[in-house]
């Protein structure tokens, strides 16, 4: 991210959608919208928002793997490696 955060009022979203859609999608940053002064939503372009999505699924899968090796359970290391070249495969 930059220094600064982008940051409008809603308002300004409903003047300019389009502008403020082609902003996240350019600088590929979070646009932050406020309602009354208070932060209401964060826009972010489409390929940022997959690959978040991506990145909270791998998260995932390693906490559960973490719980497991606690508890005493395992998976297979190829079943594990399987996994994990599908999650990156699609990234």
């Amino acid at each position: 991210m930059s220094g600064f955060p982008t940051i409008i009022p809603i308002s300004d979203l409903r003047q300019d959608a389009a502008g403020v859609i082609k902003r996240a999608a350019l600088s590929r940053e979070p646009v932050f919208i406020t309602q009354r002064g208070r932060p209401a939503a964060v826009m972010v372009d489409v390929q940022t928002y997959e690959r978040t999505q991506r990145q909270h699924e791998i998260l995932q899968l390693l906490a559960r793997g973490a719980a497991e090796i606690e508890a005493g359970v395992g998976r297979d290391l190829d079943a594990v490696m399987a996994d994990a070249d599908d999650l990156l495969g699609r990234m």
